[in-house]
Formats: structure tokens, C-alpha cells, sequence
């Protein structure tokens, strides 16, 4: 509940006094006097900071009244009026838009106005003595017959309007049912790369047709078909196939013996339990994967979980922070506003035909994890009007509209100065507070329980959890340096990934980070979305920013800035020596982890997916068997290997596991450390290998994956309290090479051609297992290639910066066998 003093921004001082826990507005810059100017001036000073507060809160409260021996006396304030006017105006008009857009949501694929011509056409032919019902308006005329308060003509009228809306509502049904089964149609996903049959090409027309015209984000939600469930035995035979490997020849046949019996006792029932769910269920595991995987995870949230996301690679538009910080925020609610207006367009495949899953969409702003003893929470708000800012261990409420708009991007640059210039320190406690969200989930959730639960540390704490995002004005300048490219790098990707550990939310969906020279970054949790939807967002703020925007040439946002809006607001905190104790423990379990993660990020530019499509293979192949190649360089082994697939194909669709290290895949990289084989041999192994991958892919896709299907089967045994020993054992199977590509989703954003140098470096993770690497990438453009490598220092198996250089050469040497030479590949860019 929004205190009254609160929508101005600025409570008098007053009602901070006597209530303890409204936050504290910065005070306006005065003019410093001299030390010789005596007690008077001083005193002088003091009485013009009151004079200014008490008129702040006389402004911001909407009406005053006293009570005299004549009667009340009522004041009020007519700019808190305007602003309470146009606040609820503004909520009027997104309740409107989110009615309009369910409704044409609602009747997709089918039109609001649909409904007009289907009820005119049937009322046509009623005129024309034609019954287009089969006796049904009969029926219909004789039961409004039995009113007796209408009229023939108003009877006849109900009747054909009543049936043209019945007639309508099952068009919408039968379309939405026929796209449905049209898309649960996946065969053209295994076609040919550059060959579409006959087949084919019907089907695709008639998805456009059933598809309508002008979709919004959900509008192919209810359309879209449900996860299949695979068979047991397929799952099982294809987790041998994948295993088999990586495994001694008796090693396998235990487990080989452990399958079938599980295929053929256990796996059956706990099947029909799967079975059941998923005819129930929108989606069988996507609700469990967030709660067992996520949301019940006891451990830090960073590094372990939240991932980020990085700035364009060699441009910084501005080095001013405050005017970055002013076009990315504002550029961030303008994708808010896109969204909430359902306006952004649903990712469409296979030229722009096949629709995948919005769903994830929905939680991006305005939501934030809740810690608990036992399982977190996922807590998301219709809107929020704030933001929180982080600086210098102070935090700062920023309202994002003013008279009933959103602040212009200059506005923005002025609330973010007034933070950047405030001179106040944090309170006790305060600066390192964001370590509770860092650490163990534990105890955050008892110290939020014991010390947020009242108060204002409660309002304050609202604040930041409510808020639309989290922003950290980062006091460090990071970014690529030509001079150092490598230490440059790994510098940015740390801070982005842990920064100092109590300067992120790590909690919140996501945390802006602006940095002291003006690059910026994104931290993400994981909980609610994936990387694509992070992705989806940072490709239009950052093309946004350096395209739509700009900056004056003095580096500082367009515009003018605005005197009337009120200051940022201080959060304010109490808090005891208990918590601090806590907070002091949570940030050495942090800092532990931090400085242990070993990180390397850099650009490959020897080549990129341009000349990988002229070897006429599939880049995301050739990535993966380059890392597949680096690994055993590296380590001397194979080993079991993840690869994040996506199952938006369907509703609610998450992620599925590509299995990466085949026996194809092992039989090639054996090939390329052999001498004793030639180009040929590798080749054909090589290309193998390559269809093999992008068949597991294909699978993984439609459904048909390995790890999805074991995990909700394992969560099956779990509730029926029965213990598989087989499942038990593929689940403790750690993932030593875990690996991700970030897909360039919207790409007219970005002309390369025209701006070559507005090149994106992606985003990276954590290390997933203790002694393994976690690689992510992204194939920017036509010829440059990012990467991020992570593991632990504490493993004396890894060493990102040596699994780097084997990934280059790596990549180099597969190249060579296509007769790339590096001179050829100069020409090729």
C-alpha cells in the first residue's frame, strides 16, 4: 500500500520523524558558504534546508485540514491532485489496453470484427427466407417464444444474432484446434537443410491460413500443442546410446542391465503417472523443472544460477554514466511498454510460419525471488511505478512517470546525476545488505523473516522487491581495451557475473548495471525465463539506445531536463548488529565463491558462421565439435556434455538437454589427434558427426530429448516414495562441459554492413560442475564468433584460459580441413 506522501515522491520531513519508515528524499544541491561567515550563516543555511523541505511537503500532500472553534479549515494541494489524477488515469488506461488485448487475444485467430460479419451474413440470408441454421434459429425463437416481452421482428432479430455468435465462437474453435494439430506437425524440422518437398509446402500454407493476420505476443498461446511424452523405452535407448561412450565396457553393461529392468518394472508406472499429468498439466515438466531445479535450490544464486549478459564489444556511445544510464532505462520501459501492450511479435521459425511459446514474456518486470527455508517464490506485480538504484552502498527509489508519462530519457539522466552527486553515506548495514541475496538461501530467509518483517526496513525492502528493475551504478570502468583485450574481458564478464557481491540483486529478474565509463551490463535470474527472453530484451535496448535515441554531442541524453520533478528517494534501514552478522556471513560465502571462478571472454575473429555455411554444415555443429575437440586436448578424456536446447515448439516449453558427446562425435575427435589420418577421413568423420548432432538437436526440439523425460520420471518416484537405482544414477551424472549458443533473434535491428563495429559480445555463466568448463557463445554477424569460458580455480583439472587456446586452435584445424587457409579467410571478411 503507497503511502499518501509517497506519489509526489518527497514526504516532509515531519511524517519521516514520526513514522520511522518513510524513505528519506535526497535534499537539493545548496550553495556552500565560507568557513569565515560566523554562526548566522550557518544558522541561515539550516533554516533555508528546512524552509525547502517543509515546501516539498507541503506539495506533496494532496490536502491539509485544521480543526478551529469556526469550522475546518481545508486546503488543497492542486499539483498532488494533478499527479493523483494522472497517476490513476495512467493505471486506467493500461487496465483498458490489458482488457482489449485479452479479448483480441482471446478469439485469435479470428477477429474481434469477424464477429460483425459472420452475425451480418447470417442475417442476410435470414432476410433472404434462406435458414443457414438447419432448424437451430427455429429452435431458438420458439424458446424466446415462451418470454412473451418480445416482439416477431426483436425475436427473429435475438435469434439470428444468437446464433451467428454460436456460429462464430465455433469457427474460432475449429481454427484454433486445426492450427493446433497443424503444428504438432514437426517432419519438416528433419528435411534437408535448403530442400523443402511438396509436403511441405502445403502444410506451410495452411498454418498462414489458419494462422490470421497481425498476431500479438500470445495470441498463438492457446494454439500452440502440448509436450509429447516419450516412450520409456526410446528414452532409455537413447540414454544408452548417448552414455556409451563415455563408459568401460563393463561399466556399461551394469548399466545397460539397470535400464532395461527399469524399462520394463518401474519405468511403465511411473509413466502413467507422467501420462496423466500431461493430459492435465498445460506443459508436464516445465512447473517441476522451475521447482526442483530452481526455486528449491538451497545454494547461491550467483554464479551458480544467474547469468548475464554483455554490451555492444568495441562501441561505448557516451562515457557520461548518468546519460548511459538515462537512454538504457528508458529504453528498457519502452520494451516494457511493448510488452504490456502485447505489441512485441512472437518469434515465428521456418520463414516466419511456425510460432514458439510467449510464455516466459510475462514475468520479466516487476518481479523478484523470494527467499524461503525450504522452497523460494516467484513474486510478480501486474506494474510498478519505480525503479531502485544502487551507488556507493545507498539505495534509491526513482519514479518513472510525471505528470502521468514516463520520463523522457534526459529526465532520467537528471534523477540518475542527483543520485550520483548525493554526498550522503550508508546507513548501518546498508552498503552490503544486496550480500543477503549473494549467499546461502537459508539464512536470508530466516534474516528477512526476522528483521523485514515490519518496520521501515519492510517498506524499504518493498521497494526494492516491487520495484520494475534493479539498477547498479557501478563505481569500476569495464569494457574491451584493445591494449589488454584479454584481462579487459575477463574483468567485464566477473563484475557482470558477481560484481563486489553485495552491489547486485540477484534476486530480481534482472539488475541494469552502468558502469563508471558508460558500458553497460545485464545479471539475470534464472528462475523465471531463459537466456533467449534476457537476449529477446538487451538486443532492443541496446540497438534502441545507439539507434533510436542518441546522444548530443556533449554526450549527454536529448533533451532538456526538468527542475519540477521531485528528487530520488533514499531508502531508509535499521538494521540490528544480528543481521549485520548474517549479512557479514553471507558475503564471505560469497566472496569465496567469486574469487574463485576463473573466467575467460573473448572474440574469435579468424572466422565466423559465413565461412562455416560455405563448408555447407551447420555453424552450431561446427561449434560443438570444435569444443568437443578442445576438451579432449585439454583433459585427455571425453566427457558428458550439455548443451541448452529449447522446446518453445510448445506451450510453456522450456529447455531440453543435447547430449553433445556422441560416439560420432568421439570417433571424430580420436580422428583429428591421429597423424595417421587424412583430410578425407576426417572429413567424412567430421560431417558424420555433424548430422549426427544436428539430429539429436532436431529431437531435443520436437520433444523427443533424453534428460527432460528422466527428470519428471525421477520426480514421479519421489512422490510414489520408490527408489530407482538407475534413475538415481543418470541423475548424479555431473555435466563437466556445459554449454549454451545465445541465438540472434532480431538481426534488422542491427545493419552490419552499414555499422560493422556494433558487433554484440553476448552473455556467459558460471561453472556448472566443480572441476568442468561452462562455455557459452554467440555467432555475431557473418564473421565473429564470442566466447565465454568459465571454471574454478580451486580445480586443478581446468584452466579456462588454456581450454580458450585449445578452443581456437581447435576451431583453426577443423577449418583447414575444408582448405581455408588464413589468407583465403582475410578475403573472405
Amino acid at each position: 500500500m503507497l503511502n499518501p506522501l509517497d506519489l509526489a515522491g518527497r514526504p516532509g520531513p515531519g511524517a519521516c520523524r514520526s513514522t520511522g519508515s518513510l524513505p528519506r528524499p535526497i535534499s537539493s544541491p545548496l550553495p556552500r558558504s565560507g568557513s569565515g561567515l560566523g554562526v548566522r550563516r550557518r544558522v541561515s543555511r539550516r533554516a533555508n534546508r528546512r524552509s525547502l523541505k517543509m515546501a516539498e511537503a507541503h506539495q506533496a500532500v494532496a490536502f491539509q485540514f485544521t480543526v478551529t472553534p469556526d469550522g475546518i479549515d481545508l486546503r488543497l494541494s492542486h499539483e498532488a491532485l494533478k499527479q493523483i489524477y494522472l497517476s490513476g488515469l495512467h493505471s486506467w488506461k493500461k487496465k483498458f489496453i490489458r482488457f482489449k488485448n485479452g479479448v483480441i487475444t482471446g478469439v485469435y485467430p479470428a477477429s474481434p470484427s469477424s464477429w460483425l460479419i459472420v452475425v451480418v451474413g447470417v442475417m442476410s440470408t435470414m432476410y433472404a427466407k434462406i435458414d443457414p441454421s438447419l432448424g437451430i434459429i427455429a429452435k431458438i425463437n420458439r424458446t424466446l417464444d415462451t418470454t412473451g416481452y418480445m416482439s416477431s421482428q426483436t425475436k427473429n432479430i435475438v435469434s439470428g444474432v444468437l446464433f451467428g455468435t454460436g456460429l462464430w465462437v465455433a469457427l474460432i474453435i475449429t481454427m484454433r484446434y486445426s492450427l493446433k494439430v497443424l503444428l504438432s506437425y514437426h517432419g519438416w524440422m528433419f528435411a534437408e537443410h535448403g530442400k523443402m518437398s511438396r509436403a511441405t509446402r502445403i502444410w506451410m500454407c495452411m498454418v498462414k491460413i489458419f494462422s490470421g493476420r497481425k498476431p500479438m505476443l500470445y495470441s498463438f498461446q492457446t494454439s500452440l500443442p502440448r509436450l509429447p511424452v516419450p516412450a520409456v523405452k526410446d528414452t532409455v535407448n537413447r540414454y544408452l546410446e548417448s552414455v556409451r561412450p563415455l563408459m568401460k565396457d563393463e561399466d556399461f553393461k551394469r548399466m545397460t542391465a539397470l535400464a532395461q529392468d527399469f524399462a520394463v518394472n518401474l519405468g511403465p508406472r511411473l509413466q502413467w503417472y507422467l501420462k496423466l499429468k500431461s493430459w492435465w498439466a498445460t506443459n508436464y515438466v516445465s512447473d517441476w523443472w522451475e521447482e526442483y531445479v530452481y526455486l528449491r535450490g538451497r545454494g547461491p544464486l550467483m554464479v551458480n544460477s544467474n547469468y548475464y549478459a554483455m554490451d555492444l564489444l568495441y562501441v561505448i556511445p557516451t562515457h557520461l554514466q548518468a546519460a548511459r544510464a538515462g537512454n538504457g532505462i528508458h529504453a528498457i520501459l519502452l520494451y516494457r511498454h511493448k510488452l504490456d501492450r502485447e505489441e512485441i511479435k512472437p518469434i515465428l521459425l521456418l520463414g516466419s510460419t511456425v510460432p514458439l511459446c510467449s510464455a516466459q514474456w510475462e514475468r520479466m518486470f516487476n518481479t523478484c525471488r523470494i527467499p524461503g527455508e525450504e522452497t523460494d517464490t516467484i513474486q510478480h506485480l501486474r506494474d510498478s511505478k519505480h525503479i531502485v538504484v544502487f551507488h556507493k552502498g545507498r539505495y534509491f527509489k526513482v519514479w518513472l512517470y510525471h505528470d502521468g508519462r514516463l520520463l523522457k530519457p534526459r529526465e532520467i539522466e537528471q534523477q540518475i546525476q542527483r543520485i550520483l552527486d548525493d554526498p550522503s553515506e550508508p546507513q548501518a548495514g546498508e552498503a552490503k545488505l544486496a550480500a543477503l541475496t549473494a549467499g546461502e538461501r537459508v539464512p536470508w530467509a530466516k534474516c528477512r523473516q526476522a528483521y523485514f518483517g515490519r518496520g521501515k526496513n519492510k517498506q524499504s525492502l518493498d521497494a526494492v522487491e516491487k520495484a520494475a528493475f534493479f539498477v547498479t551504478l557501478d563505481e569500476t570502468e569495464q569494457g574491451y581495451r584493445e591494449e589488454d583485450p584479454d584481462a579487459s574481458m575477463d574483468s567485464y564478464a566477473k563484475s557482470l557475473l558477481h560484481g563486489r557481491c553485495s552491489d547486485r540483486w540477484f534476486d530480481k529478474s534482472f539488475t541494469f548495471i552502468v558502469f563508471k565509463n558508460g558500458k553497460m551490463g545485464m545479471n539475470a535470474e534464472h528462475s523465471w525465463a531463459d537466456a533467449p527472453v534476457v537476449g529477446h530484451l538487451w538486443e532492443y535496448v541496446m540497438s534502441t539506445d545507439c539507434f533510436q535515441l542518441g546522444y548530443a554531442e556533449d554526450g549527454h541524453c536529448k533533451g532538456d531536463t526538468n527542475p519540477n520533478i521531485p528528487y530520488p528517494t533514499r531508502l531508509q534501514w535499521d538494521i540490528p548488529e544480528e543481521c549485520q552478522d548474517v549479512i557479514e556471513t553471507s558475503l564471505n560465502t560469497a566472496n569465496i565463491l567469486a574469487s574463485d571462478v576463473d573466467f575467460h571472454s573473448f572474440p574469435f575473429h579468424a572466422f565466423g558462421k559465413g565461412l562455416i555455411k560455405k563448408c555447407r554444415t551447420s555453424p552450431d555443429a561446427f561449434v560443438q565439435l570444435a569444443l568437443q575437440l578442445a576438451h579432449y586436448k585439454d583433459m585427455g578424456k571425453f566427457c558428458l556434455t550439455y548443451e541448452a536446447s529449447m522446446t518453445r515448439l510448445f506451450r510453456e516449453g522450456r529447455t531440453e538437454t543435447v547430449r553433445s558427446c556422441s560416439s560420432e562425435s568421439c570417433n571424430f575427435v580420436l580422428a583429428m589427434v591421429d597423424p595417421t589420418q587424412t583430410v578425407k577421413q576426417k572429413l567424412r568423420l567430421f560431417k558424420i558427426a555433424s548430422e549426427k548432432h544436428q539430429h539429436l538437436y532436431r529431437l531435443a526440439m520436437t520433444g523427443s530429448g533424453i534428460d527432460r523425460h528422466l527428470f519428471c520420471l525421477y520426480v514421479v518416484s519421489k512422490y510414489l516414495a520408490v527408489d530407482s537405482p538407475f534413475l538415481k544414477e543418470v541423475l548424479s551424472e555431473p555435466w563437466r562441459l556445459s554449454t549454451s549458443q545465445t541465438p540472434q533473434q532480431q538481426v534488422e535491428l542491427f545493419d552490419l554492413e552499414r555499422n560493422p563495429e556494433y558487433v554484440s559480445s553476448g552473455g556467459g555463466f558460471g561453472p556448472v560442475a566443480d572441476d568442468g568448463y561452462g562455455v557459452s557463445y554467440i555467432l555475431v554477424g557473418e564473421n565473429l564468433i564470442s566466447f565465454h569460458i568459465s571454471s574454478k580455480f580451486s580445480s586443478p583439472e581446468t584452466d579456462s584460459h588454456r581450454f580458450g587456446k585449445h578452443l581456437k586452435q581447435a576451431m583453426n584445424d577443423i577449418m583447414a580441413l575444408f582448405g581455408f587457409s588464413s589468407n583465403s579467410r582475410k578475403e573472405f571478411h
